[in-house]
C-alpha cells in the first residue's frame, strides 16, 4: 500500500509543500503520510483562526449594537436583551456555515470527490424539503419573530395560553418555563398567539374595594400618598417608571365602590410592586380609618333554653 502511495505522489503535480519536503530530505514514503497529515493540519489552524476572528468581529458587532442604541425608546435592560438574543443567533448560523466548510474542505484534502457528495445531498435535501416543511417554516417564523423584536430571552410571554419565562431562543424553537418549573417547548410554526408582558415596561392594574358608604376621594388620596412614599424607597422606586394612573370609581354594588389604577414599572417586576403597594395600602386604610368591606362578624348561637 505505501509503494501505491508513492506511486500516487510521484505521479501528483508538484506541490510547494512536497517541493519542501524533497529539499528537508524526508523520504518518499515518510513524505506520503506527512504531506496530507500537514496540510490536514494547517486547514484546521487556519480554520481556528478564522472561527476566531468571526468571533472577535461578532463581539464587536454585539457592542456597537449596545452602544448605538436608543435609550430614549428602550432601557438598558431591554436593549441587553435584544442585542444578546441577536447575537446568540448569529452565532449559530455562523457556526453551522463554518463547520460545514471545513468538513467540506476536509474531505476534499483526503481525496474524496465533494461534487457528488454535493449534487446528491441536493437531490436528497429536495426529496427531504418536503418532509422536513414544517421545520423550514419553523426557522423562517422563528427568524422573523427575532427579526422584528417581537421576543426576547428573559421576557415574560404568553404563547398559545401558556404563560412563563423564555428561556432559550433559538431559529426553530422558543423555550417557557412557568411558575411551577415546568418547560414548555413551542416550535415557532406554532405560535399563534404571542402576548409579551415585558415589551419596553410592564404594568400592575390594582382594584382597591372600599365600603359603599366610603368617600372615595378620601380612598384616592390615600392611594396618592403610598405611591409618593413608594416612590421614595430605594428599591421598589427604582422600578417605577411612570405616576399612578387612579382610572377612578370602575365598579358599584351593594356594599363596596372598586377604585381602579395602574402602576407603570420596569419590565418583569410589576408583581413586587404590586405587593409592595398592597402591603402598604392596607396600613394607611388602617391608620386613616377608610373602611373596607368584609366578611360579617361572626356571631355566636345562642344556648338552648
Amino acid at each position: 500500500m505505501a509503494s501505491a502511495r508513492v506511486a500516487a505522489l510521484d505521479s501528483r503535480e508538484a506541490s510547494a509543500l512536497a517541493g519542501i519536503l524533497r529539499e528537508l530530505d524526508v523520504p518518499p514514503y515518510l513524505a506520503v503520510w506527512l504531506e496530507p497529515a500537514i496540510r490536514l493540519t494547517l486547514i484546521v489552524i487556519v480554520w481556528y483562526g478564522l472561527h476566531r476572528l468571526v468571533r472577535l468581529l461578532v463581539r464587536r458587532l454585539e457592542q456597537r449594537l449596545l452602544d448605538t442604541a436608543d435609550l430614549k425608546t428602550e432601557s438598558q435592560f431591554d436593549v441587553r436583551k435584544r442585542v444578546g438574543t441577536l447575537v446568540s443567533l448569529l452565532k449559530q448560523v455562523v457556526n453551522i456555515f463554518l463547520f460545514v466548510i471545513l468538513a467540506l474542505v476536509l474531505l476534499m484534502q483526503l481525496g474524496v470527490q465533494v461534487g457528488p457528495l454535493i449534487a446528491g445531498a441536493g437531490i436528497i435535501g429536495v426529496a427531504v424539503g418536503f418532509g422536513a416543511q414544517y421545520l423550514v417554516r419553523d426557522i423562517i417564523t422563528g427568524f422573523f419573530m427575532v427579526l422584528e423584536n417581537q421576543i426576547r430571552v428573559g421576557d415574560v410571554v404568553t404563547i398559545n395560553g401558556t404563560s412563563g419565562l423564555v428561556e432559550v431562543l433559538t431559529l426553530r424553537t422558543v423555550v417557557l418555563r412557568d411558575g411551577t418549573g415546568t418547560v414548555h417547548v413551542f416550535p415557532h410554526g406554532v405560535v399563534t398567539t404571542l402576548s409579551n408582558a415585558t415589551r419596553d415596561w410592564s404594568a400592575y392594574i390594582f382594584n382597591l374595594q372600599v365600603a359603599y358608604r366610603q368617600d372615595t376621594d378620601v380612598a384616592v388620596q390615600a392611594i396618592r400618598d403610598v405611591f409618593a412614599e413608594l416612590g421614595r424607597d430605594p428599591v421598589v422606586g427604582a422600578n417605577i417608571v411612570a405616576d399612578v394612573e387612579i382610572w377612578g370609581v370602575d365598579k358599584l354594588d351593594g356594599t363596596a365602590a372598586t377604585i381602579q389604577g395602574r402602576i407603570k414599572t420596569r419590565p418583569g417586576v410589576q408583581s413586587d410592586v404590586g405587593r409592595a403597594f398592597l402591603r402598604r395600602i392596607k396600613q394607611v386604610f388602617i391608620e386613616r380609618g377608610i373602611e373596607m368591606p368584609g366578611p360579617p362578624p361572626a356571631t355566636s348561637p345562642l344556648p338552648p333554653r
